[in-house]
């Protein structure tokens, strides 16, 4: 039986240039979405799967997040003073339990692959979770709490995906498949990074929600440097897909993009018309915004 992962891993050392000036003293991570930073979306979205340890690759100018999954002593004795509860129960899930957190620097940005590089003695011999927090994916169920399923099933690494209209497949991984399990799960056999249309094996991209095995950190220690000049998980990954199961799970819900502005934007209307606490007042206000 496969080891069930209970980490997880939040790559989140990236400097946020697409948001300047916004980000220049404001970790990207910590912009709202409604009335949460994008980074607590993925770590409830991990939390509601069962893991119970997180782990965050930061860099320099990132302290606000550590602060923010921390005991906001005053803040909460001044909310209890003044008996605001309700207050209170909403800080509780940006408070993971005592020594359930880690902070370990990338100290360079050589990529994705090394900042989940970074992260390899503290997850250890374990499988684990890797969320990439700018793709925040709202559902009726969390991503990874269906790619649990699949890997209760197969084991393996289990990799989410969705499907894109052919003609933008430049613009991502694609993975390829090989047997079908079932409408949304096949083994893969290879990946392409940023492939031409015609040389795409699919319409099925990666979408920055991982279940990977440890062994993956070997791969990275010893891995070139690919695009860009950087370590790419991706890279890695191909190496490990002639050692071990490959699955790509195409998941239930809506990816936002909140690394860009336009994806950013969508997911502050689309949650907030999610909610039942503001969906009635809001929902006017952008309809009459949408008719200037």
């Amino acid at each position: 039986m496969s080891r069930k992962p209970r980490k997880a891993v939040f790559p989140v050392a990236g400097l946020g240039t697409r948001f300047l000036p916004a980000t220049k003293a404001v970790p990207k991570e910590m912009l709202t979405v409604v009335d949460k930073p994008v980074i607590q979306y993925a770590v409830e979205e991990a939390a509601e799967a069962g893991i119970d340890h997180f782990v965050f690759v930061t860099g320099r100018g990132k302290g606000a997040i550590e602060d923010h999954f921390d005991l906001a002593y005053e803040l909460e004795a001044t909310l209890k003073a003044r008996g605001k509860t309700a207050e209170i129960e909403l800080l509780k899930p940006s408070r993971p339990a005592a020594g359930a957190a880690s902070f370990v620097r990338q100290q360079e940005p050589l990529g994705l692959g090394h900042a989940v590089w970074c992260a390899r003695d503290i997850v250890g011999d374990e499988p684990f979770l890797l969320a990439l927090p700018d793709m925040l994916i709202h559902g009726a169920s969390g991503c990874f709490t269906q790619m649990m399923e699949v890997y209760e099933r197969h084991g393996g690494n289990v990799i989410a995906v969705e499907e894109v209209p052919h003609e933008h497949v430049s613009r991502y991984g694609v993975v390829a498949l090989n047997e079908k399990f079932d409408d949304r799960t096949h083994s893969i056999t290879g990946m392409v990074e940023k492939p031409k249309r015609e040389d795409a094996p699919s319409n099925l991209i990666i979408s920055g929600r991982y279940i990977l095995q440890p062994e993956i950190f070997a791969k990275l220690e010893i891995l070139k440097p690919g695009a860009g000049g950087e370590i790419q998980l991706t890279d890695a990954m191909i190496e490990l897909i002639a050692e071990q199961d490959f699955y790509s799970y195409r998941f239930e819900g809506t990816t936002y993009d909140c690394g860009d502005k336009i994806g950013f934007l969508s997911a502050n209307v689309a949650l907030a018309l999610s909610r039942p606490d503001i969906a009635s007042k809001f929902r006017p206000v952008a309809e009459l915004l949408l008719k200037q």
